[in-house]
């Protein structure tokens, strides 16, 4: 019956820290963010299952990631180099029709990758579309040719 009830406290300390730490939905989540949100649930298992059953200890890890999630975003405010290596850079994949071949291969994308995120934007084909970009939360924008 313990674990159960430290699971539940778990759930909601980590929902507490989600709402404290202003979450964006999950499609805009970065990398970074989604190592945050499984390093937190990681601890809160941890302490439900493992064998230091302390509460005390679980809300004081779950308050130190945050901390430290909250120290590196004021980092990448104050320095935005920090922030380019926190959560990277946007990637041209396609300019006016000629492909970025090595950045396509290197981030394991295929055309037809590319032509799902055209489709999705509104475009039949390539033929419209002047720039795809690989965004940094893993997106691919479109911007049609005018």
């Amino acid at each position: 019956m313990t674990t159960v009830l430290h699971a539940i406290a778990g759930y909601f300390y980590l929902l507490l820290t989600i709402r404290v730490l202003r979450r964006r939905p999950g499609a805009q989540m970065t990398p970074f963010e989604f190592v945050l949100i499984f390093l937190i649930g990681g601890v809160i298992i941890l302490t439900t299952v493992g064998n230091d059953r302390s509460e005390t200890n679980s809300i004081c890890a779950v308050i130190a990631i945050g901390l430290a999630h909250r120290a590196v975003s004021l980092g990448k405010q104050r320095w935005p180099r920090f922030g380019l290596v926190v959560d990277g850079t946007p990637l041209v994949l396609l300019v006016r029709g000629e492909w970025a071949v090595d950045t396509m291969h290197v981030m394991g994308l295929t055309p037809e990758d590319v032509l799902a995120a055209a489709r999705t934007s509104g475009h039949r084909n390539l033929d419209s579309v002047e720039y795809a970009v690989l965004e940094r939360n893993g997106s691919i924008s479109i911007i049609g040719r005018r």
